[in-house]
């Protein structure tokens, strides 16, 4: 997936946040503005392009204080509208340097 069309979408505010996401993200004290700077100048680390209804992936950023944040996004080719499906400061026991998994056990 392109990171370019939701970062795009972001910037226009055509963005749906799931009810999961908006939970998580308050879980995690990630502020709207913490999760779109991370995504502004993040990478995507995962693509799950048989995701329905759209395809997704997870991208991998930082906040400005530098803090790691994961996000699930999907996006509507059809509605040009990034739809975030969840979102959570990674935990550093299961991933290697933040962006690959580690094996499990």
């Amino acid at each position: 997936m392109e990171i370019a069309k939701i970062q795009e979408a972001i910037r226009k505010g055509n963005v749906n946040i799931s009810d999961h996401a908006d939970d998580e993200l308050a879980n995690d004290a990630i502020g709207d503005n913490d999760l779109y700077f991370s995504v502004q100048h993040g990478e995507v680390i995962e693509d799950y392009a048989d995701d329905k209804p759209f395809p997704s992936c997870l991208i991998y950023g930082n906040d400005k204080n530098n803090r790691h944040i994961h996000s699930v996004w999907a996006y509507s080719e059809k509605h040009e509208i990034a739809v975030l499906i969840t979102a959570y400061i990674p935990d550093p026991e299961k991933w290697i340097n933040y962006k690959m998994r580690k094996p499990k056990r």
